[in-house]
């Protein structure tokens, strides 16, 4: 998440084979980021590992299960997105296994997302990169790439409910056909590992912006298949902001993103037959960010067709009296009280 770093439905396989029909209640799944294992990593995709801050009451940390089971029982959300560093999971060995200990932590957040009966995103929260080095470009090799992700799909590979999502916001990577290229190994990775029918997030160029995806990533991303010829559960993963920069460093929104990315995007999803999921999105909690957050997820619910939801940015493991994006719910006793845009906008109404 650029932000940050400035500091049951059957969507798998055959189901996704064409577009679905809208549905009256809107798209099928919202949800919001569950962050902090992600915490230290930068833009460059370099991770501090002593910053990541497990968002588990369990390890020390604030109780992201607990908001999670909020927010599906009060809220209605059915998905969440579980950032991590690349170097948090294999503890900074490049091309190594995964670390028990790491994982084991980490695991304990996807499990407490599974038991909600929620999806459950893994995020490597990279940027294509490590410590500032372009995957399958001068950094990385696909196969050392590919190699974690084979070892994460062989994990979950049973979880009917986990979804892959490749890399977090891959940023000026100099070739899209050769990125493309790095996608496709993972997909490829993946489908052996065992994971069939789980949905995988394709994510493109420029910070996966909903509005560059038609015309930069995407033709590019358009070639990457399932081992059989196939796009079942291949799900363009896009980003969008609401604030005057595209940021999500600002407190107030300017626009809803609907003649600038979503429209676009909507018309060239249906002409490829794809569809999409925002899986970040959000603003402060103030009236601009309610009236435009809210009109650009009214959107997304009038063409289910092509987009599958959102997730926003964020809960978990942020400061809610510090952070200008936070989605954290406040506890008081066995109750959770919302944030406003949360409450307005991400709530199940």
């Amino acid at each position: 998440m650029f932000t940050f770093l400035l500091t049951t439905l059957a969507v798998a396989g055959r189901a996704l084979a064409a577009p679905v029909a809208e549905r009256a209640d809107g798209v099928q799944f919202i949800g919001t980021n569950i962050a902090g294992f992600d915490f230290g990593c930068s833009i460059q995709g370099a991770c501090n590992l002593t910053q990541a801050t497990p968002p588990l009451s369990s390890l020390g940390g604030p109780d992201g299960a607990g908001q999670m089971q909020h927010f599906v029982k009060d809220d209605g959300m059915n998905m969440f997105r579980l950032p991590v560093g690349w170097q948090y999971l294999i503890n900074n060995k490049l091309g190594g296994t995964l670390d028990s200990g790491n994982l084991g932590r980490y695991d304990q957040l996807v499990q407490a997302c599974l038991a909600t009966g929620a999806y459950c995103i893994v995020d490597i929260h990279n940027y294509a990169r490590w410590n500032g080095q372009i995957i399958g470009q001068g950094g990385p090799t696909n196969d050392q790439f590919v190699n974690l992700w084979t070892q994460i799909a062989t994990k979950y590979a049973s979880q009917s409910k986990m979804v892959f999502g490749v890399m977090n916001e891959p940023h000026d990577v100099p070739d899209i056909n050769k990125w493309a290229d790095t996608v496709q190994a993972v997909v490829t990775a993946i489908r052996g590992a065992g994971a069939k029918n789980q949905m995988i997030l394709l994510p493109g160029n420029d910070w996966t912006s909903a509005a560059a995806m038609p015309t930069k990533s995407g033709p590019a991303l358009l070639k990457v298949k399932n081992p059989d010829g196939s796009t079942d559960g291949l799900i363009f993963d896009v980003h969008k902001y609401l604030d005057s920069d595209n940021s999500g460093t600002h407190t107030e929104c300017v626009t809803d993103n609907i003649s600038g990315a979503f429209q676009p995007l909507a018309t060239w999803l249906r002409t490829n037959k794809r569809q999409a999921l925002n899986s970040e999105t959000g603003g402060g909690n103030t009236a601009s960010c309610q009236k435009y957050l809210c009109a650009q997820i009214q959107f997304l619910n009038q063409n289910t067709d092509v987009f599958l939801g959102y997730t926003g940015w964020s809960a978990g493991a942020f400061n809610p009296q510090t952070y200008e994006l936070s989605e954290v719910p406040a506890k008081n006793g066995n109750s959770w009280t919302d944030t406003s845009l949360v409450k307005a906008c991400i709530k199940k109404q």
